[in-house]
C-alpha cells in the first residue's frame, strides 16, 4: 500500500530532472500522475516528447499516468492542465509546481524579454496553476496539497539571476499568502528550495559535476515533496523547506531586534546613522 494511494497529482516540468523524480516516486506510492512538460530546452525554447517518455516509464512500472504538453504561464494553460487530471482521473488532489526555465544575464545586460519570459514561467506559471487547482479543490471539498518550488537564488540572491531570483522570491511570498487564504478549505500550500544536479544547475561556475551528480542527485528531493502530499502533512502549511543532498531544513523570514526610539520626536538621519549597528546586527 502506497502513501499516495487514491490521489491524483499534477506535476509541472516533469519531463526530466527533479520533476521526473517527483512523478516516478508519486506513482510508486500509488498516485495517478499528470506529467506536464512541453519538453523545451533549459531556456524554454523548442519542444520534445519528454512527458511521453516519463509516462511510458510509469506505465511500464505498473502505474497510471497521462502526458500534458501545455506550457505553464497563462490562466488558460493552467486551466487546461488541471482539466487533464479531471478528464483522465476524475479528481485533483495534489499539484507540484516545478516547471522552470533559465535566461541568466546580469542586470545591466538583461533584456525585457529575458525578464518577462522567466517571470511568466516561474511566478505567473506557479500562480495560475495554484489558482486553477485551488478552485477545483474548493469545489471538491476534500482538501488538497500544493507544493511550489522556490530557490536560494530568490531567498538569498545569486549573481546573474535577477529575473529568476525575483520570480523565486515571489513564489516564497505567494506560498505564504496562499497558505493563509486556502486554510479554510483544508488545502495546504508549501514550498521547497531544492539544490540538485540538473540542467538548471550545470551551467554554474565552480561546480564539481561528477561529485555533485552523486551528492545532489535529483532523486534526493522527491521524498520530501511526496511526504508533503500525504495526509500526514495536513498540519503543515506555509513552510518553505530547503533540500540539499541529504539535508532538509526550513527557511524563515526573521527580523533583527532593532532599536525603538524612546524620544517623542521622530527618527533623524543622524540618529539612524548613530544606531545603525544596533539596528542591523542580531
Amino acid at each position: 500500500m502506497g502513501r499516495l494511494d487514491g490521489k491524483v497529482a499534477v506535476i509541472t516540468g516533469a519531463g526530466g530532472g527533479i520533476g521526473r523524480e517527483h512523478a516516478m516516486l508519486f506513482s510508486q506510492e500509488g498516485a495517478k500522475v499528470v506529467v506536464n512538460d512541453p519538453g523545451g530546452a533549459r531556456d524554454g525554447s523548442g519542444d520534445s516528447d519528454a512527458a511521453d517518455r516519463v509516462v511510458d516509464e510509469i506505465k511500464t512500472a505498473g502505474g497510471e499516468a497521462i502526458a500534458s504538453k501545455v506550457a505553464v504561464g497563462t490562466e488558460g494553460s493552467a486551466a487546461e492542465i488541471m482539466q487533464t487530471a479531471l478528464d483522465a482521473f476524475g479528481q485533483l488532489n495534489v499539484v507540484v509546481n516545478n516547471a522552470g526555465i533559465l535566461r541568466d544575464r546580469t542586470i545591466l545586460k538583461m533584456s525585457s524579454e529575458e525578464w518577462d519570459d522567466v517571470i511568466r514561467v516561474h511566478l505567473t506559471g506557479t500562480f495560475t496553476c495554484l489558482q486553477a487547482a485551488a478552485r477545483i479543490m474548493k469545489e471538491q471539498a476534500t482538501g488538497g496539497r500544493i507544493i511550489n518550488t522556490t530557490s536560494t537564488s530568490g531567498l538569498l540572491g545569486n549573481f546573474g539571476q535577477a529575473n529568476y531570483g525575483a520570480a523565486k522570491a515571489g513564489i516564497y511570498g505567494l506560498t505564504r499568502v496562499a497558505a493563509i487564504e486556502l486554510a479554510k478549505y483544508e488545502v495546504t500550500v508549501n514550498a521547497i528550495a531544492p539544490m540538485a544536479m540538473t540542467r538548471m544547475l550545470e551551467s554554474l561556475p565552480g561546480i564539481d559535476q561528477e561529485a555533485a551528480s552523486q551528492t545532489l542527485a535529483p532523486e534526493r528531493i522527491a521524498p520530501l515533496v511526496a511526504f508533503l502530499a500525504t495526509e500526514s502533512a495536513a498540519h503543515i502549511s506555509g513552510v518553505t523547506f530547503g533540500v540539499e543532498g541529504n539535508e532538509i531544513f526550513t527557511y524563515r523570514m526573521l527580523t533583527s531586534h532593532g532599536v525603538t526610539r524612546q524620544e517623542t520626536t521622530c527618527w533623524t538621519i543622524d540618529a539612524i546613522e548613530a544606531s545603525l549597528e544596533e539596528i542591523v546586527n542580531w
